[in-house]
Order: structure tokens, then sequence, then C-alpha cells
């Protein structure tokens, strides 16, 4: 397993930070609608889990073990499948049954080399993330945008929603518009 250098920055205004990172030399990559169902591998060990996710380009198939909320304390191995419902079935058919269904909208950038992507989730106020090769990258992309490393954070999305008071254990549905 690989190790993601990631950080978000909770509570942002999405059109000035869209601006601060075009002003900074950044170029929009795209937008799109992600949805993702998540398995959990075993439910005694918690931070340690199956995301498949349609991005709207690619299905990706990830294995995700988290061993703090540091900017590197996360894991991944991933691989792109081609049908997201046909792998969810051939992931039901291996005894895994999705815990989550969620979505949420991303708008992609690049800037200098590294990835970032401002999240909008339901329920709770958009954030940045930015991705990179290294921690002192994440922290050194994050100083572009006047952002102080104080202000980064490696928290996951439940931890975040977490501090809204809404626990994503309890929540098997996460969509914009509920059917």
């Amino acid at each position: 397993m690989s190790i993601e250098f990631e950080a978000k920055v909770i509570e942002i205004n999405p059109a000035e930070m869209e601006q601060k990172i075009m002003q900074a030399g950044g170029k929009k990559v795209r937008e799109a609608l992600m949805k993702r169902y998540v398995y959990d591998i075993d439910p005694n060990r918690r931070g340690h889990w199956i995301r498949l996710r349609d991005d709207g380009d690619q299905v990706t198939l990830t294995v995700k073990k988290i061993h703090h909320d540091g900017i590197s304390g996360t894991e991944e191995e991933e691989i792109v499948v081609q049908d997201f419902e046909k792998t969810n079935q051939l992931l039901r058919l291996m005894g895994f049954s999705p815990s989550a269904y969620q979505e949420n909208h991303r708008t992609s950038f690049v800037l200098d080399g590294a990835q970032l992507e401002i999240d909008h989730w339901p329920l709770i106020p958009a954030y940045l993330e930015i991705e990179a090769d290294s921690y002192e990258r994440v922290v050194e992309v994050g100083r572009m945008l006047d952002l102080k490393e104080e202000q980064l954070t490696g928290e996951n999305t439940t931890k975040i929603y977490k501090r809204y008071g809404i626990d994503l254990d309890q929540k098997r549905e996460l969509r914009f518009v509920t059917k």
C-alpha cells in the first residue's frame, strides 16, 4: 500500500478558493458528481475499508487504511475497474455489503504538480483537499494559497461530518437529492 499525502481545509468559500487557485497559476480540470459505495472490511477494525467510486470518468476500487489524522496518515491501494454496479455485485458475491452509498460534487484543479479538489458534500460546508507527492509539498501548495499549516487537517470525511454533529456510521445514504 502507498501513503496518501493529503490535507483538507474546512469551511471554505468555494468561489474565493477557486479564484485563489487560479491566481496562483492553477488550472481547472473538471467538475463531476462523484458516487461511491463504502464497505467495511472488518467492523472491529475502524479506519480500514473498501471504496468503490465512480468519478464520472473512471471507476476505481480502493482499499484505505487510516493510521492517524495527519497529512500522511492514510495508506491506500487502488485499481481501475470497468463497471460501478457490476463491481458492487461482485463485491456482494464475495461477502461484502455496502455500509453506505455517498455522493459529492467535486471541482478539480492542478496547481504546481498537486491535485486540488473543492468538495461539496450534503449537509456540511464545502472544503478543499490538497494532494501531492509529499507532506512538505502539500504544505507548500497550501502556502501558495495563503493557507497556514495549522489550517490543514488530515481528518477523513467521517471525522469532518462529526464536527457538525453528524455520524456517518448512521447514514446509509448520503445524496444531494433523495429518491
